[in-house]
Parts: structure tokens; sequence; C-alpha cells
């Protein structure tokens, strides 16, 4: 049975913070460290920094304009999340997945994706099923800018697992999205994988809006399985750019 239209538990969003070493400084330590961390891990979900990538503590200290003491303990935080290894040579290095990595990662997101959406479709408001539909309509309406699209895509998942309303997939989801973070840019910039995402999308919501689990379920299963076709054609793409860069190099 569907339960009451009620607000639904929210993620929380980490924020972009301002820039500039005045406004930082004049921030709490604490606050310091949270802005170098979700700075980083945002350079990390948008390819600024790619796997393999070495950080040293003094030039992301430049880098961010933050004293080092925050950057230390962002970056510390960020290893203990599994997004920065030990690398060679001593240092820090962004973590690396490979082929196997990334199924199994995709494995685990389809499930989660497609209990999620079963859950909804048992559970979701009206006021929920709306903000899905506000998403979707979002989205066609916008300009094709990868970027754009990738938050817009963030978010109607994120509107997905609210209106699942399982503290404890909320739970799993959220540790999903930390690996997720080490694929780097989005598979949006992939040609014909905007439309047909929205298309994917408008799919799961009205099948949520129908209350049909099983159809809600195949739906989101379906989306996660050609966003998978997506990312590999993306992974492919650049192994073949950087074998052509290395060829241009030379010995």
């Amino acid at each position: 049975m569907p339960r009451p239209d009620v607000p639904a538990v929210r993620i929380i969003r980490r924020t972009k913070p301002e820039a500039g070493r005045r406004d930082l400084e004049s921030s709490p330590p604490q606050s310091l460290a949270q802005q170098a961390y979700a700075r980083l891990r945002e350079a990390m979900e948008e390819g600024t920094l790619a796997p393999g990538r070495r950080l040293l503590e003094v030039q992301v200290s430049e880098w961010l304009q933050i004293s080092r003491t925050p950057v230390r303990e962002a970056l510390r935080r960020l290893q203990t999340e599994g997004l920065l290894e030990h690398g060679p040579g001593g240092g820090l290095t962004v973590a690396i997945h490979d082929a196997a990595a990334v199924t199994e990662l995709y494995d685990v997101r389809e499930s989660l994706e497609g209990a999620a959406a079963a859950m909804a479709a048992r559970r979701a408001g009206p006021s929920e099923i709306e903000v899905l539909r506000a998403h979707v309509r979002a989205q066609a309406a916008m300009p094709v800018d990868v970027r754009l699209h990738a938050r817009e895509n963030t978010l109607f998942h994120e509107s997905i697992y609210a209106a699942a309303r399982n503290r404890f997939l909320l739970k799993s989801v959220q540790a999903l999205q930390d690996a997720m973070v080490l694929l780097g840019r989005t598979n949006f910039a992939v040609p014909g994988r905007i439309a047909s995402s929205i298309e994917e999308h408008h799919v799961i919501t009205e099948a949520i809006a129908a209350r049909d689990p099983a159809r809600a379920e195949e739906a989101a299963r379906h989306h996660i399985r050609c966003g998978y076709a997506s990312r590999l054609r993306a992974m492919t793409e650049a192994l073949h750019s950087a074998a052509l860069d290395r060829s241009r190099v030379g010995p």
C-alpha cells in the first residue's frame, strides 16, 4: 500500500564552496576541511583529477587556496573512503578502477536502482511523483551541456531514493556513489546518451506513477544497463585516444 504523502528522507548535497583565500580562511577549520574535501571530490567526478593522478599536499593547498592542515584532513578522508591510494614512489594518487571493477560496480548499481524504483512505485506520494516528472521536463528543456545534464541526472536518481523511503537502501546507495566517483567524467559525453537517458527517465517515472513495481524495476535496470554500455564506449574511446597520443610522442 502507498504510504501517506509525507516529506521523504533527503540526501545531503555537497555544496560548492566559494572561491578566494580570504573567505575560506575566515571559516572554522572543520569548515575548511569540508570545503577542501568537496572541491577535490567534485574535481574527481568531473574528470579534472583523473584516476592515477598524483596529489601532493602542498600543490593541492596552493590550487584550492586553503592552508595545508585542512587539506591534509580532506586527503585523509578521501583515502579512508577509498578514493585515494598510496602511489608508486610515495604520496597519494586518485584510485583507479579496472574494467572488472567497473563491471562489478554497475552490477550492484543495477540491483540497487531497480530496488529503489520498485520501492518508490509502492511508496511515493503525489508530490514526489511530480518532482520526478519535473526533473524529466527540466532535463528535456536543457541545452546539450554535459555537466548540466549530469547534475540533473543525479537529482533525478536522488529523488527516486528519497521516494523509496528506506534508510538502509539509502546508505547502500551513498556508499556506491563514493565508488562511482572514481569512474571520472560522466558518460553523457557519449553521443546520443543524453537523449536516450531522458527517455529512460520518463519510462521509469511513469512506471512509478502507475504504481507498477515490476515495470519500474525493469525500467531502472534497463537504464543502468544502457549507462554501462555508454561507460564502456567512453572508456574504450579514452584508451584509443591515449594510445594515439603516445604514438605521436614516440618512444
